[in-house]
């Protein structure tokens, strides 16, 4: 309808010689401005110097009639046309739940545009910590939607096996392993303190005894075990979430295939790169920077902004027209420094869309739940799920936008009522099953949809809250669709939980289960829209939605 209407206005416009405007459509926000509002007349009046009133009542008179869809049309406050919607079509629009069952709300927006969507990354040197759950979980309901939109989705992981980082950790094993041999051996200033350092340290003695303790320099065999126990406690906590990762891409290959010092190489052929104090700077300020930057610093090591250019133009290679990246907000100073070094290589970047998600706080109650690093006690990501549960820790990281901080309440992330909003949906959903379940047992036949939707009689859904729930429950194709292309799930939570609240008014107003058949099939049939939609909306999160509670 909307795509009807804005052509059809386009057409007015034109007839009534007025200047083109993009024409766009709201929601109100009050109920009685109708179902669908615009401005058009507004904008209009504004360009071709009229009144927005009289330009609003000019197309008003023009569009009367053209749609029997359209019940009215009415003009408000300063030139606003606000357009309200027949029972009858919001009646013919719910069939569409019944028709596409478990693929309702998708589309084929994204028209199988090769996508690449990198997130987590963090490097093997411990378990995934609880600050990291935010990302992990923002990736995947990312990932999710881009899917449900139409998108060719490759899920990628980045990570670095090599450097100072992984140098540290195993000196931080060999530490503990002389230490767990009874030597009294420093442990180095800078080393990983966490407790998962001494359980890697005890598995290694048990199985070498003290035959590594004259190791080579580099703790080779300390590295690789670290590495390995570190990815596997990663991917363990990943698949406990139900979070998966097509390709896993290291940052040492971009070194071993040559790709590092090509780029180096093409950007001193462009005169993009130069020597100065010993290093390698990068002319950054022809893109805009302030000042140039260091790719290669004098002691030969390179920085993280060059393996980080060369990666990204490994996308590009790779055949993705879209590439999404999800960092954390201490990753925000180095990206325009990436772009301008893809754009030197010839790469256009406004099809990279990097997403930077703001801190994440944990609180329980009025507690807040520190991570000391002085006692290494970290709060892992496990521990989180240990505490509150698979499903909340997939709603509760995403119930904000990704630009804001968040404050995840563990105590409400655990509590079994309403004023939880993951159990408040799921409870919904479990409510809905009971009621289908308790019209077999009066006779009725299982809920299928195609069953359903032969059965019912649709004339007998007219009342108030049946049709503002079938309102909301069409929503969900262009909720999802727009929470893609905006990379905005949060707002699918926020959707969801007016699907359940306008679920749960229905349901206290207009008893289901009653002595009328027809009126009963017709409200059995609302209810499976509304599990329709509910649990469609719970895959995309990752959220389980129970048939009982």
């Amino acid at each position: 309808m909307k795509d009807l209407l804005k052509q059809k206005i386009s057409t007015v416009i034109s007839e009534l010689q007025l200047p083109e405007i993009e024409i766009n459509f709201e929601k109100p926000k009050v109920e009685a401005h109708g179902d669908l509002t615009t401005n058009a007349a507004m904008l209009l009046a504004k360009v071709a110097k009229k009144n927005p009133r009289e330009t609003a009542k000019a197309i008003v008179e023009k569009l009367s009639g053209a749609f029997p869809e359209i019940s009215s049309i009415e003009i408000a406050g300063p030139g606003f046309i606000n357009f309200k919607f027949s029972p009858s079509y919001f009646i013919e629009q719910s069939k569409e739940i019944l028709r596409q069952g478990e693929h309702f709300g998708k589309s084929a927006a994204g028209a199988g545009k090769k996508t690449n969507v990198e997130w987590v990354s963090a490097n093997p040197t411990g378990p995934l910590h609880s600050g990291h759950g935010r990302q992990v979980i923002l990736g995947a309901a990312i990932s999710k939607l881009l899917e449900w939109t139409g998108f060719d989705v490759t899920r990628e992981y980045y990570f670095n096996n090599a450097g100072n980082q992984m140098r540290m950790l195993a000196e931080s094993i060999y530490a503990r392993y002389r230490q767990e041999l009874g030597e009294d051996y420093p442990f180095p200033e800078e080393g990983y303190k966490g407790d998962y350092i001494v359980d890697i340290a005890k598995e290694i003695v048990k199985e070498k005894g003290d035959t590594l303790k004259q190791s080579d320099d580099e703790k080779l065999y300390f590295k690789k075990a670290g590495e390995e126990w570190c990815f596997t406690k990663i991917k363990e906590t990943l698949e406990r979430l139900g979070v998966r990762h097509d390709v896993f891409y290291n940052e040492d290959s971009l070194y071993a295939t040559g790709k590092i010092q090509e780029v180096i190489e093409e950007f001193r052929k462009a005169d993009l790169a130069y020597d100065a104090e010993g290093a390698v700077w990068f002319r950054a300020t022809k893109f805009g920077a302030e000042k140039d930057r260091v790719i290669v610093k004098s002691s030969g090591e390179p920085t993280y902004r060059l393996p980080d250019i060369a990666y990204h133009r490994e996308k590009f290679r790779r055949g993705f027209e879209l590439i999404v990246d999800i960092f954390g907000a201490d990753h925000i100073a180095t990206i325009p420094d990436v772009l301008a070094g893809v754009e030197a290589l010839g790469y256009k970047t406004d099809s990279v869309k990097v997403i930077i998600h703001q801190m994440v706080s944990f609180v329980n109650g009025d507690e807040l739940i520190k991570m000391s690093k002085r006692n290494a006690k970290v709060f892992t990501l496990d521990d989180l799920i240990d505490l509150v549960g698979v499903d909340a820790v997939h709603y509760f990281f995403v119930m904000r936008s990704a630009n804001t901080h968040l404050e995840f309440d563990i105590a409400l992330a655990k509590e079994q009522s309403d004023k939880n909003p993951v159990y408040y949906l799921q409870y919904a959903h479990a409510r809905i099953a009971s009621i289908l379940r308790h019209a077999v047992s009066e006779g009725f036949t299982p809920p299928d949809a195609g069953e359903y939707l032969r059965r019912t009689d649709f004339s007998l859904i007219k009342e108030k809250e049946e049709i503002d729930l079938l309102k909301i429950l069409i929503e969900l194709p262009e909720i999802i669709q727009s929470c893609a292309l905006s990379f905005e799930p949060h707002r699918l939570t926020t959707y969801l939980k007016e699907a359940a609240e306008s679920f749960h008014r229905f349901y206290h107003e207009h008893r289901v289960i009653n002595d009328d058949k027809n009126l009963m099939q017709a409200r059995l049939t609302l209810c499976l829209m509304a599990k329709i939609v509910i649990a469609n909306g719970c895959k995309i999160l990752g959220v389980s939605y129970p048939e009982k509670m």
